[in-house]
C-alpha cells in the first residue's frame, strides 16, 4: 500500500496515521522525494482502504501488491518524465536519442561528437570516463579530468551528458559534471551505490543486469525512489544467454512488459543488446516499435579505431540513417 501525504500533513497527523496502521499490523516507511512524502506500507490483512484515506493530511491511497511499489504502476497509472532542462525531456511521450563513443577519449573525439550530435539535433551525449572491462588491460577511462574537458565543451554546445558511476565515492566529484548517472549492468544490483543515488537530485538510468529478471531490475529502481530521488529511468540493454552468435541476447519483450508494469520510462540499448555493428540499427527500429521511451547508442567517428566497443559502435554516417528511421517510426507509433 502506497499513502501519499499532503504537503501540509503535521507530526500529529503523521503519528496518528501510523498508529492506525499499527493497529491493522501495517509496517509504515516514510520516503521523501524530490515530489512528494510517502508513506510505503507493508502487512496481510485485509481491511476497508476507506478507515484510512479519510484520515486528515492523505491526498491520496493505493493498493499495490508487488513487492516494488514506488516503481510500480499500480498507483501511477500516468507515465514519469524526467526534465533535464532547456527543453530535453524523457518519458510521457518525449522520445529521447542518447548517443556517444563507449569512452571519452581525447579532445578531438569529444567535439567530432558533439557536431555530429548538434546536426541531427541529438540532445544527449553518452560516453565512458569510468570503464568497467572484463580486462584489467583495457583502457579504463580517462577519470574525473576527462569529464571535466566533456563537461566543458558539452556545456558550450547545450548537449547533456549521460555516464556511468561505479562507486559511492565517486557520486560527489561527478555530480556537478552531468546531467544523467548511468548504473552500468555490473551494478544492477550494487544496492549501496543504488542506496547512495537515491540521495542525489539527478536522474538515473538503471541497466538491467546481465543475467536479471525484470522484477530484480524494478526492485533495483524501488532502492533508489524509497532514498528519496523519482528520476528514473529503466534501461534493457541486453541478457546474457546460452547463445553465442552475438554478444548478448536483446529482450524485446522487456520494453512491452517494463511499459506495462512500470510508470517509470523505458530507453532501450541496441548497441550492447546485440553487440554486432551490423545488427545494431534493427534492434534500434524494433525497439522503437515496442514503446521504448528512447534509444541509448555507441557511436565514433572511426568505429575501427575506438577505444572500446569499436564492434557494436556506429560510424556517423550509419547513426544518421537510424536517427532518421528511428523518428519515422515515432510518427507511426
Amino acid at each position: 500500500m502506497i499513502i501519499q501525504l499532503e504537503p501540509s500533513i503535521n507530526q500529529d497527523q503523521i503519528q496518528a496515521l501510523k498508529n492506525k496502521l499499527g493497529e491493522i499490523k501495517y509496517k509504515a516507511n516514510k520516503v521523501t522525494t524530490q515530489y512528494g512524502d510517502y508513506l510505503v506500507c507493508v502487512g496481510k490483512k485485509e481491511f476497508d482502504i476507506r478507515s484510512i484515506g479519510k484520515m486528515p493530511g492523505i491526498k491520496d491511497i493505493h493498493r499495490v501488491s508487488d513487492a516494488y511499489k514506488l516503481v510500480s504502476k499500480k498507483w501511477k497509472v500516468g507515465q514519469s518524465m524526467i526534465d533535464l532542462g532547456d527543453g530535453v525531456k524523457i518519458g510521457d511521450g518525449q522520445f529521447a536519442l542518447m548517443a556517444g563513443p563507449c569512452s571519452i577519449e581525447s579532445e578531438e573525439q569529444i567535439q567530432k561528437t558533439i557536431a555530429h550530435l548538434k546536426a541531427n539535433n541529438v540532445k544527449i551525449m553518452r560516453g565512458g570516463v569510468y570503464k568497467p572491462r572484463s580486462s584489467p588491460y583495457s583502457f579504463r577511462g580517462l577519470g574525473i579530468e576527462g569529464l571535466k574537458l566533456w563537461h566543458s565543451l558539452a556545456k558550450e554546445a547545450g548537449i547533456k551528458i549521460i555516464t556511468e558511476v561505479m562507486m559511492v565515492e565517486q557520486i560527489e566529484s561527478m555530480a556537478d559534471y552531468i546531467d544523467i548517472f548511468q548504473v552500468g549492468a555490473r551494478n544492477a544490483q550494487n544496492f549501496n551505490l543504488l542506496d547512495a543515488l537515491g540521495e542525489v537530485d539527478k536522474p538515473v538510468l538503471l541497466k538491467r543486469g546481465m543475467s536479471g529478471t525484470l522484477d530484480e531490475l524494478l526492485q533495483s529502481a524501488e532502492y533508489i525512489f524509497s532514498n528519496g530521488n523519482e528520476k528514473i529511468m529503466l534501461c534493457e540493454r541486453g541478457i546474457r544467454t546460452y547463445e553465442n552468435a552475438y554478444r548478448n541476447t536483446f529482450d524485446i519483450n522487456a520494453i512491452a512488459t517494463l511499459k506495462e508494469k512500470s510508470h517509470l520510462p523505458v530507453i532501450a540499448d541496441p548497441s550492447h543488446g546485440i553487440g554486432v555493428r551490423r545488427f545494431v540499427d534493427k534492434i534500434a527500429y524494433a525497439s522503437t516499435v515496442a514503446g521504448a521511451d528512447g534509444i541509448i547508442m555507441e557511436v565514433h567517428h572511426t568505429p575501427e579505431k575506438a577505444f572500446s566497443d569499436g564492434q557494436q559502435t556506429l560510424n556517423f554516417q550509419e547513426a544518421e540513417e537510424v536517427y532518421q528511421k528511428v523518428r519515422k517510426l515515432r510518427e507511426i507509433f
